[in-house]
């Protein structure tokens, strides 16, 4: 069988990578556009929102193998749109010369707010179970629950310096995963 007398291109990186696209990724288009308006109307470009996710899927699956293209597709998607929405309740005060002279009629966080802060708790949570059992113990009790981590050491009978490391190990290992959901800097 020989390879040269074939009608077919060269199969390269670059067309493997697109093949892989057309297939496993953009027949996801509308589905994704429709949960994205459906989730988020606040989000007011849609087609942008897609086109970052896009992009950063593509880099992803160049970097390593992506088991779930769909599923990473709309997280990732999800997290850009919750990226995007916090940015805009930022922007209005950036925007302004004189905040004096703005005045707040509700200080109550609006359902985007709270739908927002109810994502990025769901995926802390996440994040945190997924920790070792030991390490997940010392930043519940130390971190969330505000506990002294002399107390922490006692109630779990270790020393203070393993509760020390638990707890430097327990956060790195959260921060380097909300950075893959496109969270940064949660606990900095």
């Amino acid at each position: 069988m020989s390879h040269s007398t074939t009608n077919s291109p060269p199969t390269t990186p670059d067309s493997r990578s697109t093949q892989w696209f057309v297939r496993e990724v953009h027949p996801h288009d509308g589905q994704l556009k429709a949960y994205l308006r459906g989730r988020f109307p606040a989000v007011r470009d849609v087609d942008d929102v897609v086109q970052e996710s896009y992009l950063r899927i593509w880099r992803v699956q160049a970097a390593q193998p992506i088991n779930s293209a769909k599923a990473f597709l709309f997280r990732v998607a999800r997290n850009i749109a919750l990226d995007w929405l916090r940015r805009e309740q930022v922007a209005p005060l950036e925007r302004s010369a004189d905040l004096a002279g703005l005045e707040v009629a509700d200080q109550t966080p609006d359902s985007g707010q709270v739908m927002i802060t109810r994502e990025l708790l769901d995926l802390l949570a996440e994040v945190i179970g997924q920790l070792p059992d030991r390490c997940r113990a010392v930043v519940i009790l130390h971190k969330l629950r505000g506990m002294p981590q002399k107390d922490v050491a006692a109630q779990l009978g270790l020393s203070v310096r393993t509760v020390e490391k638990h707890c430097l190990r327990g956060l790195n290992q959260c921060e380097r995963r909300l950075r893959e959901h496109g969270i940064a800097g949660f606990f900095g």
